[in-house]
């Protein structure tokens, strides 16, 4: 009887372990935004760090080889921070199924103060557009407004529908959060009249996306530089200021108007904090 040999069995790898907590995460309900993100995170991890060697062979000093890799090319701590925080959830889900005991610590990226608009800069951005503009000019100043007074992120606007604004009883739902819970957020008496007056002019029902361009039949993208650049340059558009316009820096407003004295009451007045006459 011929002798049985050992085979030398080949592991998988680290990418390869790394697909499956992909194609898990996505069976478990994560969006496919954020698994896009860990797709793009884990590739530029791959330039830093050897994915294609077994994953019992990966060990701590190779992550924090990979961390000082990074730091020598000048990447930025909050990208470093990302790139780790990643690499945490992928572990922790090794950790659960077996495959692995390795873990990282997140990366420590220092915090810094958010800069928001000056008076000038949101005198401008809240000025009304003038009765001759066109219709993205006119919709990108109600989405404008609309950040000021909610905070909200750009896919949440982008997917309101006609049927989630209640203006009757000054509220509106936001079905696509970051969460993925749906929420209901009241509104100020002045947005109540901006949506009001923006409905008259957009028309459409019920599914209709809100920011929906009617008149091409498409939803144009809500970003930094499409609203940037429908707006004309005595709004704030492309060559309004020096400063590319920044969507985020929208979500400061509220409540960086209440906690700091330096910007004027008028802005209390103009852009009250969402639900609050």
């Amino acid at each position: 009887m011929a002798r049985i040999s050992m085979r030398n069995v080949q592991k998988s790898t680290v990418e390869e372990y790394f697909n499956l907590y992909l194609s898990s995460a996505a069976a478990k309900g994560v969006k496919g935004k954020t698994l896009e993100t860990y797709k793009n995170h884990f590739r530029s991890i791959s330039k830093r760090m050897n994915a294609t060697i077994p994953m019992n062979r990966l060990t701590s000093q190779d992550l924090e080889e990979m961390i000082l890799k990074m730091r020598e090319e000048g990447l930025s701590a909050s990208s470093i921070n990302s790139y780790t925080r990643t690499l945490k959830v992928f572990f922790s889900w090794c950790n659960e199924e077996g495959h692995s005991h390795l873990n990282i610590k997140l990366y420590k990226a220092p915090e810094t103060v958010k800069e928001v608009y000056t008076d000038e800069e949101l005198t401008i951005l809240l000025k009304k557009p003038e009765a001759n503009c066109n219709f993205c000019e006119y919709r990108n100043w109600v989405i404008i407004n609309f950040l000021l007074n909610s905070g909200c992120r750009a896919a949440t606007v982008r997917n309101i529908q006609i049927q989630d604004v209640d203006l009757a009883r000054k509220q509106i739902v936001l079905r696509h959060t970051k969460n993925g819970k749906v929420q209901v957020i009241p509104l100020c008496s002045s947005m109540v009249a901006i949506l009001r007056d923006y409905m008259a002019v957009r028309g459409g029902s019920g599914s209709d996306f809100v920011a929906e361009n009617s008149a091409a039949s498409l939803i144009q993208s809500i970003s930094s530089s499409s609203i940037s650049s429908a707006l004309p340059p005595s709004h704030g558009g492309s060559s309004g200021w020096g400063r590319v316009l920044s969507l985020h820096r929208f979500g400061t407003i509220p409540f960086g108007i209440l906690s700091q004295k330096s910007l004027s009451s008028r802005f209390l007045a103009a852009v009250p904090p969402f639900g609050r006459d």
